[in-house]
């Protein structure tokens, strides 16, 4: 029987289009890797809230391929809103506390961000919100849930709440050096105060939950926003699916082949992104490996074997006119032959330079409306084209089913940390939106580079300062650049598991099998989205050292999965960048009035 959240009827609620893209067609969403957003935030401030603010940082900073000045701005936030929360919570000592508690039925899935439980063995739910729009959530039915359950588990709950942590949306001004924003940033946060909100339980919360099941299973027919209040509706917050095309407006095009479970293997295969300084080997790392093709774009091509496709605008003459194919056709010729047909029998495709090819792709799109720069599309337009043009093709390349390969060029950057000390930061050429989507694409960012000895060196753990990340748990932190040694930790970070299938590095489609075992086909735990692999190296801000948090974290990609169950984010969310101000809240829950009665 299905298991469903509240985060899950509500969307259905709202939207039984996007219900039906979610949970019914299992579309991947790529994550928004955007410093201020609310899911990455929200998690952070509950890890901090329940483990402390170290842990705080490393989920944060975790949750992004290499950390920017606008992330540093962001964990500024948290870190003077964290002890706001923490002395809101004090009122509550003698309780006992459980943190992100799951409730689960045969019928129902959810996590409470806070049980306290006092010594009569009465308990209060609470949960967070990081949001000044306290009235979008006062008609939410998740607590009202989480009540009911809980009891059926034999918890006494007598009291609800949710517990506000104010947001600020100031922006550093043009006229105004980063200094002097952050002092600013700092002073207005400071002000801001949290507040503890009582709710009343309504029973009839869980009966429209209960009822709302029972529509979703007799459901024949998938409507488009019916209620007005979908998120996922509006352009500005559409979801990015990777196995779907889309327009400027987020409406899909055209559906990639079905994301159906498939048995688990080893994976020497992965799709990778490789990034480094010039004349490091970039390109001739990828030239050992066989049946390779380079989608080449800057002609340095003299020192490999693998088969050249090189990709440039291709000027000729017909009598006195003059034709110019540009390199992005080309490269979409390239794309469709490929879903065609694969007769040559390739099983990788590398393309050499990936920020060449996303130039292409302005270029062709502001040459075919006659354009001088994206800015001359009114209203974002010329932006908005030229995003999705490069990331349909990139995903209709990832669904040919081969490895794909990006390398691009490395690019220096020097970040503001806390307390003004200047980082420098190795990232990929590219602009950081198309880094972000694009290593969402891949399963591993990588950089590689020469060190003091002159030795070729490929990084494959998670560093603060460098851009990178994937999900592989790799044992060393940094390889010779050469095949073998590249294969030999790919094993290593895969341990051979029940369920798991050991193949050689084959074609993806056509993988031999070494050795099997039993397979499973049952459906992934809830809630994997609050879960990301621990960085292994020093973070970028220097805090004492604290309690390693209780729960392991996986890799930043798995929080694309689905089952989410308290972050849904209301409309007007991100609109507001001030709070307005809310009606007095209702008296406090009993065990706060009695513990301040002591006082």
């Amino acid at each position: 029987m299905t298991q469903y959240s509240y985060s899950r009827v509500d969307l259905w609620e709202k939207c039984p289009y996007h219900y039906k893209l979610r949970y019914i067609d299992r579309l991947i969403e790529l994550p928004r890797l955007d410093a201020d957003s609310p899911l990455i935030l929200g998690h952070a401030l509950h890890k901090g809230i329940e483990s402390g603010e170290t842990t705080m940082e490393h989920d944060y900073y975790d949750s992004f391929p290499t950390v920017t000045n606008e992330q540093v701005n962001e964990m500024t936030k948290l870190q003077i809103l964290l002890p706001k929360v923490q002395a809101e919570l004090s009122a509550f000592d003698g309780c006992e506390f459980k943190h992100e508690y799951p409730i689960m039925t045969k019928d129902f899935i959810g996590f409470a961000d806070l049980i306290m439980t006092a010594p009569d063995g009465t308990s209060t739910v609470i949960d967070f919100k990081y949001s000044n729009h306290a009235d979008n959530y006062m008609d939410s039915g998740q607590l009202h849930l989480y009540k009911y359950y809980l009891e059926q588990q034999g918890y006494n709950v007598k009291h609800m709440a949710y517990i506000f942590i104010p947001k600020t949306g100031i922006r550093q001004k043009k006229d105004e050096d980063l200094f002097h924003f952050r002092q600013r940033l700092v002073e207005t946060v400071s002000k801001q105060e949290v507040k503890l909100v009582p709710i009343d339980y309504d029973e009839m919360r869980v009966i429209e939950f209960q009822n709302a099941i029972k529509n979703i299973e007799q459901a024949t027919e998938f409507p488009k926003n019916p209620s007005g209040k979908c998120f996922s509706c509006i352009p500005r917050f559409a979801p990015d699916y990777l196995n779907a095309t889309q327009n400027e407006k987020g409406e899909i095009l055209m559906q990639l082949p079905k994301n159906e479970r498939r048995q688990k293997k080893v994976d020497l295969m992965p799709d990778v992104w490789l990034y480094a300084d010039s004349y490091v080997g970039k390109t001739t790392f990828w030239d050992q490996f066989d049946d390779v093709l380079m989608i080449n774009t800057d002609g340095n091509t003299d020192n490999i074997t693998s088969p050249v496709f090189p990709l440039k605008d291709v000027v000729t003459k017909e009598g006195r006119m003059t034709k110019r194919t540009f390199a992005w056709e080309s490269f979409l010729e390239t794309v469709k032959s490929f879903e065609v047909g694969n007769p040559e029998g390739y099983k990788t495709i590398v393309i050499d330079l990936m920020e060449d090819v996303r130039d292409d792709c302005r270029n062709y799109i502001m040459n075919k409306f006659g354009w001088e720069h994206e800015s001359d599309g009114s209203y974002g337009k010329g932006w908005s084209m030229v995003t999705k043009e490069f990331d349909n093709a990139i995903k209709r390349l990832k669904a040919v089913g081969l490895q794909i390969v990006y390398i691009s060029r490395e690019v220096r950057k020097d970040v503001t940390m806390k307390g003004n000390s200047v980082r420098t930061t190795f990232q990929p050429n590219i602009d950081d939106k198309s880094a972000n989507f694009l290593t969402g694409t891949v399963d591993i960012t990588m950089r590689a580079y020469v060190n003091e000895e002159g030795e070729h060196k490929l990084m494959l753990q998670k560093q603060p300062n460098v851009f990178g990340g994937g999900r592989f748990d790799f044992k060393q932190a940094e390889i010779p650049l050469e095949k073998d040694a590249f294969l030999d930790a790919l094993k290593d970070a895969q341990p051979k598991v029940s369920g798991r299938v050991e193949v050689r590095a084959e074609h993806k489609g056509s993988q031999e099998q070494v050795e099997s075992t039993e397979t499973t086909n049952e459906e992934p735990a809830e809630k994997p989205k609050r879960k990301r692999s621990a960085r292994k190296t020093e973070e970028p801000v220097e805090t004492e050292s604290e309690e390693k948090p209780k729960r392991q974290r996986r890799s930043r990609k798995t929080r694309t999965t689905e089952t989410d169950d308290d972050q849904v984010t209301p409309p007007g969310e991100d609109d507001e960048p001030e709070a307005k101000k809310d009606e007095a809240p209702k008296a406090a829950p009993r065990r706060r009035r009695r513990r301040r009665a002591e006082n």
